[in-house]
């Protein structure tokens, strides 16, 4: 049984709309930068192509928008870490305002207002930034400690589905890093490092149900994303069609890009509704395992660099600076 609920998932999405439509800006945006380029990559490359045969001009192109689509994503690269801090950890401070029954401003306030919480919290983006790497690096240790992944789904001599089946979870667990943020986020935590650790122990001593919620709402949010994409190889092929020359996996390219943003700006934060909720319920009123503690000490060097990093910190405001 689930240990979530889609409407107030939905209610989440609603009452935090002004954060909903600055992720659709942000994301689809970034979709639009991709589409721009990309086209003027592949305009350049028709154009030296000019100097050649047909068949010249038309690799010239597809090598034209090859490079632009790869230059913007080099770019966004390096933009990763402030898309986590302004948009993300935004929308995850402001859904837990509303689950813990706070009043939210309306419209551009309630990002202000939501930055100010992350602020607060983590201080500067690059703070923020290592917690989710180190974040990201003990939950797949987790998801490795946890034997119960197989026994999930028990089928005896499926050996090969297992192996699909892990995958999946391993997949299905994605976004978790996000909630152990949230869970920092909601004790008002003076040592984000601490809390995050914290936070890690609570999941590992919960793991199963929260995988078994986690591959529930992967499953949702994929199928719904599948269809996104199907519905948007239409658009995506009229902008292929635009583009100069013969780019024949632009259109596939495309529509997988349209659908990443869909997915990126409505169907993420409503996995993440529904995560936070499985997470708060399972984990209310207990404390970090110290059996779990000594588990990740041995499984994941970086849980022993967030406990470094969380005394840094505490020994880092003692000495009237900021880690």
């Amino acid at each position: 049984m689930a240990d979530f609920s889609v409407s107030t998932s939905i209610n989440l999405m609603r009452q935090t709309a002004p954060f909903v439509a600055f992720r659709v800006i942000v994301y689809f945006s970034i979709a639009v930068a991709y589409v721009l380029v990309t086209g003027a990559g592949a305009g350049i490359g028709w154009g030296i192509g000019a100097f050649g045969d047909e068949e010249f001009r038309a690799s010239a192109a597809m090598w034209g928008g090859g490079i632009g689509f790869s230059a913007t994503a080099a770019v966004l690269y390096f933009l990763r870490e402030y898309v986590l801090y302004m948009v993300k950890a935004g929308h995850i401070a402001v859904m837990v305002e509303v689950l813990d029954g706070r009043e939210l401003p309306a419209g551009k306030g309630q990002i202000a207002y939501a930055q100010d919480i992350v602020k607060e919290r983590f201080g500067q983006s690059n703070v923020l930034f290592g917690i989710d790497q180190l974040l990201k690096g003990v939950i797949r240790a987790i998801t490795g400690l946890v034997e119960g992944i197989a026994s999930i789904l028990p089928i005896p001599g499926l050996d090969g589905l297992m192996k699909l089946v892990r995958a999946f979870l391993k997949v299905a667990v994605g976004m978790i890093d996000e909630v152990i943020l949230a869970y920092s986020m909601r004790i008002r935590a003076d040592n984000p490092w601490e809390a995050s650790r914290d936070g890690l122990v609570l999941y590992g001593q919960n793991a199963k149900p929260m995988i078994g919620n986690a591959a529930w709402i992967a499953l949702i949010s994929y199928a719904l994303s599948f269809v996104v994409f199907l519905i948007m190889l239409a658009p995506a092929g009229l902008v292929v069609y635009m583009l100069p020359g013969a780019w024949s996996a632009g259109g596939f390219v495309f529509a997988i890009l349209f659908a990443w943003a869909v997915k990126a700006a409505l169907i993420e934060p409503f996995a993440i509704a529904c995560l936070l909720q499985a997470f708060f319920k399972v984990t209310e009123g207990q404390e970090p395992n110290p059996e779990w503690v000594a588990k990740l000490d041995g499984a994941s060097a970086k849980f022993g660099k967030l406990t470094e990093k969380a005394k840094g910190w505490v020994s880092g405001k003692v000495g009237g600076k900021t880690a």
